[in-house]
């Protein structure tokens, strides 16, 4: 897919809940907060989005140089994905978000 081209992915999951799916994914989630909106409002199916292995390595990488507090980057990070409209976010950060709530 054109990842400038939203109405594209919105075909994308119109096709795949066509096709029988139960949920609409949406992955990386970070850089698709708009489309994980998009898919929210179009849709009446659940929206899971994954929370790639690059996401959670860029933030472990700022983490490691001082830039910025890990924990509370990954929960805000987490929580603009649940905001822009996910039901279910797949992450790396899960157990140590878990601990924390």
């Amino acid at each position: 897919m054109d990842p400038a081209n939203a109405r594209e992915a919105s075909q994308e999951v119109r096709l795949d809940l066509e096709q029988g799916a139960d949920i609409a994914m949406v992955k990386p989630a970070l850089p698709y907060l708009d489309i994980v909106a998009r898919v929210r409002k179009e849709f009446d199916r659940p929206v899971a989005t994954y929370n790639v292995s690059g996401e959670y390595a860029m933030l472990h990488a700022a983490a490691d140089r001082g830039w910025l507090d890990l924990e509370a980057t990954a929960l805000e990070s987490l929580t603009s994905i649940k905001r822009a409209g996910a039901d279910l976010v797949i992450t790396y950060f899960a157990e140590t978000v878990a601990d924390r709530l």
